[in-house]
């Protein structure tokens, strides 16, 4: 009986020690993530309506995708959608949308798809311009060759935030 138990107690005391060394690594790393996650946004939203400030809405919106709705002052909005392409949640991008309610821009805030494939739906210019001055989900688009579900990854997204936004306009602008 003796030998059975002993196993059990030094596994149990391995497993405490990591759980309470991923606890601390944790506690300690936390807040610099979130502040590099804020200057990740701060990048973007700047590379997308140049410097200025932004407000954070606060909103519950029905699409799980939306990370962070913000608005700037002048009333550009700007949408975090995170959604799956050909890698769960592969693609996470910031969509500017304009005073108008269009497209404006789009900007990369990661992107976990496969390099060299999926990566073309940020490399090439092209394809993301045919998203700008949308004002509603399209129908069509044209696919990235060779990555096919990235690309559809990438509509969705973009679908996404201006469902969200058309959705929530007076909230985001009002608020």
């Amino acid at each position: 009986m003796k030998d059975k138990v002993k196993p059990t107690l030094v596994l149990t005391v391995i497993c405490v020690i990591a759980s309470l060394l991923l606890v601390f690594a944790y506690e300690l790393t936390k807040d610099r993530i979130a502040e590099q996650k804020d200057q990740k946004f701060s990048s973007s939203v700047e590379a997308l309506f140049g410097k200025t400030e932004c407000r954070i809405v606060d909103l519950k919106c029905k699409y799980d995708e939306v990370e962070t709705i913000a608005v700037t002052p002048d009333k550009k909005t700007v949408v975090q959608v995170c959604t799956d392409g050909y890698s769960k949640d592969g693609i996470n991008i910031l969509v500017g949308i304009d005073e108008q309610g269009a497209v404006s821009g789009i900007e990369f805030v990661s992107l976990g798809e496969t390099p060299g494939l999926g990566s073309k739906v940020r490399d090439e210019s092209d394809f993301r311009k045919q998203f700008y001055g949308l004002t509603a989900p399209s129908e069509s688009f044209d696919a990235v060759s060779g990555a096919t579900f990235s690309s559809k990854g990438m509509k969705h997204a973009v679908d996404t935030a201006l469902n969200a936004y058309n959705e929530n306009k007076e909230a985001i602008l009002g608020g």
